[in-house]
């Protein structure tokens, strides 16, 4: 329909339960796969201060996650959430940048070898 809004969906939602606690929620990932739900699940475990960090995909035709964090020591889930994320975001572009640089010199190589 023309002119009509379309309602845009929120990339991350949080669930916390009344009355409980920082250091365990659930997030909701929207648009988001296995792909992301292990790796992060991964980074955040990694945090000594994290007591369970663990996805469900709700069903294979959704493609949200429900991401739980549980933290000990008083440390924020949200904190958790963030810590991992940004960690996850350095590997990556860790691994973007090597992967770029090794291109360049396979590049070179061949440049080398066809003079």
């Amino acid at each position: 329909m023309a002119g009509a809004e379309v309602e845009k969906k929120p990339t991350l939602e949080m669930v916390q339960a009344d009355g409980a606690d920082e250091g365990c929620v659930t997030f909701v990932l929207h648009e988001e796969d296995h792909t992301l739900g292990n790796s992060l699940r991964y980074m955040i475990m990694k945090n000594p201060e994290v007591e369970f960090c663990g996805y469900s995909i709700t069903h294979p035709s959704e493609s949200k996650i429900n991401f739980r964090i549980q933290t000990r020591g008083g440390l924020p889930a949200t904190e958790a959430l963030r810590k991992g994320l940004n960690e996850l975001s350095d590997v990556a572009q860790h691994v973007l940048s090597t992967f770029q640089a090794r291109v360049q010199e396979f590049k070179d190589q061949q440049d080398e070898a066809m003079d």
